[in-house]
């Protein structure tokens, strides 16, 4: 007895008709235009110094901010979850403030707060912490678009969780941070790595925000996206897409290596 359900030959004609307008076929096409550079011509494009360089900060920033929204995430999903306080559902309705709202201006925004005279710059630059045209303003904006991934993958875990094993552990006489860390945190685990995977992957991409906050600087806080479209400004096509397929690449890599790490956690806490 077939147990597919009906209108799936339908269903799936869609799925795969999808996949191949909006995925397949452009990225198809830009492996053809970065094809057309050659074997030689293609490394001289992808591999210089300042390519490489923009590799190692988009990627390193994407990693320490994905880490940031992981343990932000954390402590955000678990005060909407296990308290109750006021205002609380107007917080939770803010936490997807940063899917909605464009990037550009959050990246004016922080640009806004964080330069010589915003509300913080004027007593963090004295210190000689710069949020502006910096690493450390990159990474404050990639932190605050991907605190929605980290909460949203964590929350609907612990509103599921049972109460069972924590009782039994607090009468077995383990306090509180026992409790979590032995019980909780090993059932959340899998939650909180594809948290920190879709925050990750959130980063690698982002441009609209970085641009008004990074100041642009060759080998210091220039990322892959801007050396992108830098290469288009220059109309120079087939090497903006060589590096976007190198980009592309290590991000598949690096998304591969996170999702193997979540099934393995997933079946090592089961």
């Amino acid at each position: 007895m077939s147990r597919k359900l009906p209108g799936f030959r339908l269903s799936l004609s869609v799925t795969l008709a999808y996949l191949g307008v909006l995925l397949l076929i452009p990225l198809g096409v830009c492996v053809v235009k970065a094809a057309q550079l050659g074997p030689s011509a293609f490394w001289d494009a992808v591999w210089t110094p300042r390519a490489r360089a923009a590799y190692m900060l988009t990627f390193g920033v994407s990693l320490v901010s994905a880490t940031i929204t992981s343990l932000f995430g954390l402590l955000i999903a678990w005060v909407l979850v296990r308290y109750e306080w006021p205002l609380k559902r107007v917080i939770d309705s803010l936490v997807d403030l940063p899917l909605a709202l464009p990037t550009a201006v959050a990246g004016l925004a922080y640009s806004a707060l964080y330069v010589g005279n915003g509300w913080f710059g004027r007593f963090l630059v004295p210190l000689g912490i710069h949020g502006t045209y910096s690493v450390l303003g990159i990474v404050l904006v990639l932190t605050f678009i991907g605190i929605p991934f980290a909460v949203r993958a964590v929350q609907p875990v612990l509103e599921s969780l049972e109460t069972d094993a924590e009782e039994a552990a607090l009468l077995l006489g383990a306090n509180r941070f026992q409790t979590f860390w032995h019980v909780i945190l090993p059932t959340i685990m899998p939650a909180i790595i594809t948290g920190f995977a879709l925050s990750f992957a959130r980063a690698l991409g982002e441009y609209g925000s970085v641009v008004f906050v990074s100041s642009n600087i060759q080998g210091q806080t220039e990322i892959a996206p801007m050396l992108i479209v830098s290469k288009l400004e220059q109309n120079s096509y087939a090497e903006a897409t060589a590096i976007a397929i190198v980009l592309l690449i290590m991000s598949f890599a690096t998304l591969a290596v996170i999702n193997l790490w979540e099934r393995r956690s997933r079946r090592h806490y089961a």
